[in-house]
């Protein structure tokens, strides 16, 4: 029997557009009524994430951080795994060094060097506010993730990855969007935070399903009993699933939690 559900939340549980599904909020009610628990994995910044997590009405622990920061339904942190500062720093000499648009997330709170067209679209569709400071004179203090982007050149972002890896193998790096590469702690990922949670609540393997459709989502994939991959996922991500429902605009979460929990 499923007693967590572990889920991405964009092209997952959310449409292309950000909307709800109509059968989402049904579905999730069932299984708040049945006891299952539903845990939203997301590489979002807490302040993002918990938006949307008071607008779905969850009742359970929230994975923020792309897996670095799980807080109970209180808000409190129950784990959380930051970047060194000799590694931010590191970070930042590179951005700078290849004119890399680079966000610092810190304290739950968003930096970035430049008050450029990136950070204005960034914040606007996360709606999170931001602060521009010079990362020299910025205390790098619980520093969660760096992200660097280019809104631009998808193609650009898949060769920092590449090459991140390579100068960071310390780090967990992973190209979350087209246009996001992310800079965490290496046991800052879904597969871990997911595996915490099991333990947290004492389940066995079979116990846990997760859900996603991107490739920063086969970390969450392999943490699971039941691996879910959605119908408009990447082909990298069906290919680690043990299960493929439909498109997200075609509910294809509703669909396939109705096809494992037989609500």
């Amino acid at each position: 029997m499923i007693k967590l559900i572990a889920t991405d939340i964009d092209g997952t549980l959310l449409n292309y557009d950000r909307t709800l599904p109509s059968e989402l909020m049904s579905c999730l009610e069932k299984l708040q009524k049945n006891g299952i628990k539903v845990v939203p994995v997301t590489g979002r910044m807490y302040k993002a994430a918990v938006q949307i997590y008071e607008k779905m009405n969850f009742k359970d622990a929230l994975v923020s951080y792309q897996g670095g920061q799980i807080n109970d339904s209180d808000g409190k942190i129950i784990y959380q795994k930051v970047l060194d500062t000799d590694t931010v720093r590191k970070g930042i000499s590179w951005a700078r060094e290849n004119n890399v648009h680079l966000q610092i997330y810190t304290n739950d709170e968003l930096y970035a060097e430049n008050d450029n067209d990136f950070i204005k679209r960034y914040s606007d569709e996360q709606k999170v506010s931001y602060s521009i400071v010079n990362f020299d004179e910025m205390e790098i203090k619980y520093a969660s993730k760096m992200l660097a982007l280019d809104f631009n050149n998808p193609e650009t972002v898949s060769v920092w990855v590449n090459d991140l890896i390579k100068m960071f193998p310390e780090c967990f790096i992973v190209k979350s969007s087209p246009y996001f590469c992310e800079i965490s702690n290496k046991n800052a990922n879904k597969y871990d935070s997911v595996k915490f949670l099991q333990e947290y609540y004492g389940l066995k393997d079979d116990e846990v399903l997760t859900i996603g459709d991107q490739n920063n989502d086969i970390a969450l994939l392999e943490a699971g009993g039941i691996r879910v991959a959605m119908g408009n996922a990447s082909e990298e991500l069906k290919a680690v699933a043990t299960y493929i429902t439909d498109d997200v605009k075609d509910n294809g979460w509703a669909n396939a939690i109705e096809h494992f929990c037989k609500l």
